[in-house]
């Protein structure tokens, strides 16, 4: 921070265009290195790409706050206001509380053995058939059933929710003709939600239960509480389908790569956050200013919507070397993808669980892994990642 501020420079770069969309990088860097905040000349927004900008913005929630909401549109924001995306502490903290035993290490630490059981059967499944889409027929698989017992949804009806993640994240975006495509699935899957509007629709013990104990002892309203059954359930699967596909598809384009983690296992757990680094699922989410602020000298006025890059931040040269270089041994912990500070990702330490025990079983059962065709980018407003990977692989010799 400065005591003089001066003009932000102003990007003519539409974030949401196609082209960029598939490739966003350089749109990024230009925007790092054009000063710590740029003016869309598209979008009534401002954008913050620096890491050490992006991360003290996370932190001061009282000045970007996410209490009217993280979408682009207002439209999208008035619903999500009171929900745990759109609220600052204290509310958000009672939110957050109430699964906080839930999603604690010691508890997590529980689901270890289940969850390395049911991924190590799923690879299994599909390397024994030589050729397979690591995302359609094991990424997406995964992340969907475990969330969805936690939650303890039944197994009628599940086909609605990665469209519907899908498709909420989306409406975080431009309300364009893409998000008009999506209506359909945004529209069953609110519809699907909707109707676990009671305890005894969860399993025992569940997730979705402890919200209900919750809405009953009156620490949860029963809007809040399907508002924090929701945000569980679209933040607990798309974001982790795409961060584990985007890690298969490191690990077959780049033989060494994958020799190395043959080698030592025990790089996994680093290469997963390299990839959560390189190829963040949620490239960013909004926030708006509650005051001016300065940052860097350049001056935010109050009441200005600002998009927090974090797919920009995760490459900034002014934090990590060479920074566009997939490094399995840089371990970036204190990468931006899962936010920081009140706002960070209350799931991680579930995708992390979910990630290490797929890649470690795909180690274990697989001698080589490579691309069977084209990588096929899924082309989405606010959620990066792969819609097709096919791979083949060389099953590991027994003994």
């Amino acid at each position: 921070m400065t005591s003089s501020s001066v003009s932000a420079p102003v990007s003519d770069v539409d974030l949401f265009a196609g082209d960029v969309l598939a490739d966003p990088y350089a749109a990024y860097r230009s925007w790092r290195d054009a000063g710590p905040v740029v003016k869309s000349s598209v979008h009534p927004i401002w954008i913050v790409a620096r890491y050490a900008d992006v991360r003290a913005a996370l932190a001061d929630w009282q000045s970007f706050t996410s209490a009217q909401g993280v979408a682009l549109t207002d439209e999208m924001n008035a619903p999500m206001i009171g929900s745990v995306l759109g609220t600052d502490p204290p509310e958000h903290d009672a939110l957050r509380s109430v699964l906080t035993e839930k999603l604690a290490p010691r508890a997590l630490a529980k689901l270890r053995g289940d969850i390395a059981e049911r991924a190590d059967a799923l690879v299994a499944e599909v390397v024994a058939r030589g050729s397979f889409d690591a995302v359609t027929e094991l990424a997406q698989r995964l992340p969907v059933d475990v969330v969805a017992d936690l939650i303890g949804l039944p197994a009628e009806g599940r086909e609605h929710l990665l469209s519907g993640a899908d498709a909420v994240f989306a409406s975080f975006g431009p309300l364009d003709g893409r998000m008009q495509a999506r209506m359909p699935q945004f529209m069953a899957y609110i519809q699907y939600i909707q109707s676990f509007d009671s305890k005894d629709k969860f399993t025992p013990g569940s997730w979705g239960a402890a919200v209900f104990d919750a809405v009953e002892d009156g620490r949860l309203t029963p809007e809040s509480g399907m508002q924090l059954l929701n945000a569980y359930l679209v933040a607990g699967m798309d974001t982790t389908v795409n961060a584990i596909s985007a890690y298969i598809r490191f690990l077959a384009e780049d033989p060494e790569l994958w020799a190395a983690l043959k080698a030592d296992p025990s790089l996994v757990a680093s290469g997963f956050e390299e990839t959560l680094r390189l190829e963040s699922p949620a490239q960013g989410f909004f926030r708006n200013t509650t005051r001016d602020v300065d940052v860097d000298g350049v001056l935010v006025p109050a009441g200005s919507r600002v998009l927090l890059s974090f797919g920009a931040a995760n490459r900034d040269e002014r934090h990590y070397p060479d920074p566009d270089r997939f490094d399995v041994r840089r371990n970036p912990v204190d990468h931006l993808a899962f936010g920081y500070a009140v706002h960070g990702c209350a799931g991680q330490g579930l995708a992390r669980i979910e990630a290490q025990a797929l890649i470690g079983s795909l180690l274990r059962r697989v001698d080589r892994i490579e691309l069977a065709g084209e990588a096929v980018q899924h082309e989405h407003p606010v959620v990066r990642g792969l819609g097709s990977l096919p791979v083949t692989v060389v099953p590991a010799r027994e003994g």
